[in-house]
């Protein structure tokens, strides 16, 4: 049998849970569908997400139509967990993008739209909310060519639109009208299809239009429109047909060979044990099997993590699942690897997969428990919670317990506060949300820390040089070797590159360093009386002090927006904007709006956002995206050190380390 697994994305409110609950009694798994507002849905199992109406962790529910088994994933709409359609980005091999007739294309859906372009994959798009009052297929329809995709293709059409009784038909092949317009997008994109077009010596069939739609479907080229309701139900049989007949069966698997996939989601069961989400695309995989799994930390340093599965299951029918062997293809419930992160990796160190879709979140906060001996059930419930969100950083702070969590935006916060109220029983405080800035070094800079030679005292058995330099952008940390491998014991090296990495993730201002090359260039050790954490507590001194001797510069995150506004508000936009530091690009005229494009710091961006309702009457459309850093003009922004150690004040580190100066 063959498998697809099948994402649908959408704005937050266009229907994408009800949509998943119609596929799924459209295709027999449940008998009645589930209510958002009622929160009676399959995916939406959390308590959180029933009360407050929205999907904020990704979930998966399966069904079978005919010869093809689809592993459904429903993922947040909302913004601030974008994060959560990331790691489901990374095994769809197709999706459905739903669009509200009513409120049409909306910021979000633009987004989304422009990342399964880039990642070219094949999607469907869905008018959802045909039998709402206001539905207007057709300006949804244009909107969707404008400001999706150019090669958008009604394959239905709608009568009786803002009724319950709205009725969808199909389009046909022998209508002259569907066929001309078909023809149109895919001879766009094919010079093949459109040689045959145009040969007089042969008429195309139906056939034909649909084989080329297939296959430019499969290729993220051309996106087949459908018109519905999820809650009527009208439509459904039509967007069924289009997963069966136009997604493509999945070519990324490797039915054969080792067993390869990544683990995209983590949930903890009834008794407190981890549940891994594991989509396989080589090879099988059993309950008792041996794993190995591969996982690279925020430097980019992989370390490896052997354990066994005690229990497997894959998915059946809706959210139920049952034990069987996984195969390529599969989506896996995995029990057993205690220690099981989102985002390891199954095989090969050098695993592939769709990652970087959205930038890393620009804003962070630090929460700690408002009775200090809470502190270590806080911790505790966010190492849960983090084992489920990479972005919660435990950086604990011995005086107050508190942790670093990074955030898309104030809502993602809510939700962690609710959650560690209710779910952990822990009270809490946030600080002040502030942006996530990063360090580059902007010179040269060496050091060196030499074993006791009588003339300076080193009081770790190890020697370290260090030089630290600038990488190419995008490259991160590099480290290098300027010495022989064989000059150390392995795990010696190890140690030094492993600190140098997370010795790193906090720069002369605070901020983590990147696009920084880090070259080893002394080594000596004292047989047998070194050890590897010698290693350890003189590399960061030795780091921090060639960082020091180089500089470093911080950079803020930037975003690229677009603006849509009546002229009328154009220029109050343009003043707001000097206000905030931003570099509008001119504006372009469309009929009776302007479209505005330009650069601002992502730390304003939210709150500009929020000012664009009054600013523009109302009639204002904002999109942002992560276009890259700059240097931060005027004084650097510094961010608090975690409490411990500090390489940079040798005397403290010396006598928090070794107890004595």
């Amino acid at each position: 049998m063959n498998k697809l697994n099948l994402g649908i994305l959408a704005h937050v409110d266009a229907g994408k849970t009800s949509l998943t609950e119609r596929l799924l009694h459209r295709t027999g798994v449940i008998d009645a569908v589930g209510s958002v507002d009622d929160g009676t849905t399959q995916t939406d199992s959390l308590e959180l997400e029933r009360r407050r109406g929205i999907t904020i962790r990704s979930a998966v529910a399966a069904f079978v139509l005919d010869d093809l088994k689809v592993n459904l994933i429903d993922t947040p709409g909302h913004s601030d967990f974008i994060a959560e359609v990331e790691r489901a980005l990374r095994v769809l091999d197709g999706a459905v993008l739903v669009v509200s007739a009513v409120e049409g294309v909306q910021p979000q859906t633009r987004v989304l739209m422009r990342t399964l372009r880039r990642l070219a994959i094949p999607t469907l798009v869905f008018v959802n909310k045909a039998d709402r009052a206001g539905a207007d297929t057709d300006a949804v329809l244009s909107a969707i060519r404008r400001r999706l995709t150019a090669s958008a293709v009604a394959m239905s059409t709608a009568t009786g639109l803002g009724t319950p009784a709205v009725r969808v038909r199909p389009r046909a092949l022998d209508d002259p009208a569907f066929t001309d317009e078909l023809a149109e997008v895919l001879t766009g994109h094919s010079d093949a299809f459109l040689g045959s077009y145009l040969d007089d010596t042969r008429a195309l069939t139906p056939g034909d239009y649909t084989a080329e739609l297939a296959l430019q479907t499969a290729k993220g080229l051309t996106h087949p429109v459908y018109f519905g309701s999820a809650v009527t139900g009208e439509g459904i049989g039509e967007l069924l047909s289009g997963v069966r007949d136009l997604l493509p069966a999945p070519d990324g698997t490797r039915p054969g060979g080792e067993p390869a996939g990544t683990v995209f989601k983590i949930e903890r069961g009834a008794r407190g044990e981890r549940i891994g989400y594991l989509h396989l695309t080589a090879g099988s995989l059993a309950a008792r099997d041996e794993a190995v799994l591969h996982r690279t930390d925020h430097s980019g340093l992989v370390t490896r993590h052997p354990g066994r599965i005690t229990s497997l299951r894959v998915f059946d029918r809706g959210a139920t699942t049952v034990e069987a062997r996984a195969e390529a293809g599969d989506i896996a419930q995995i029990r057993g690897l205690k220690d099981l992160r989102v985002g390891d990796r199954l095989g090969r160190a050098d695993g592939t997969g769709r990652t970087g879709a959205f930038a890393p979140p620009a804003l962070e906060t630090v929460v700690r428990p408002l009775r200090p001996e809470a502190a270590p059930r806080l911790h505790t419930a966010l190492a849960a919670l983090a084992e489920q969100d990479p972005h919660i950083e435990l950086q604990q702070d011995a005086d107050t317990g508190g942790a670093v969590v990074r955030l898309y935006g104030e809502v993602q916060k809510d939700i962690i506060h609710t959650t560690l109220a209710e779910e952990y029983g822990v009270a809490v405080r946030f600080e002040e949300t502030r942006t996530v800035h990063i360090e580059k070094p902007t010179g040269v800079g060496e050091a060196l820390e030499e074993i006791d030679t009588g003339t300076y005292v080193n009081y770790f058995w190890a020697t370290v040089g260090l030089r630290v330099e600038p990488a190419g952008p995008g490259e991160g940390v590099v480290f290098r070797l300027a010495v022989e491998l064989g000059s150390l014991p392995r795990a010696f090296h190890r140690a030094i590159e492993e600190t140098v990495r997370s010795t790193l993730r906090h720069g002369l201002y605070g901020w983590q360093v990147t696009d920084c090359l880090v070259t080893l260039t002394h080594t000596g050790y004292a047989s047998p009386v070194s050890a590897a954490d010698d290693f350890r507590k003189v590399t960061p001194l030795v780091l921090m002090d060639a960082l020091r001797r180089a500089g470093t510069e911080v950079h803020e995150p930037v975003n690229a927006f677009e603006l849509e506004l009546p002229a009328g508000a154009l220029s109050p936009v343009l003043a707001r904007l000097a206000e905030l530091g931003a570099t509008p690009f001119p504006p372009v005229a469309d009929g009776d709006v302007y479209r505005l494009e330009g650069l601002l710091a992502a730390g304003r961006t939210h709150g500009f956002e929020q000012r664009v309702p009054a600013l523009t009457q109302g009639e204002g459309v904002f999109l942002s995206a992560f276009h890259g850093y700059r240097p931060v003009r005027g004084r650097h922004p510094v961010r608090p050190r975690p409490q411990g150690p500090d390489p940079l004040n040798r005397d403290a580190y010396l006598l928090h380390v070794l107890k004595r100066l």
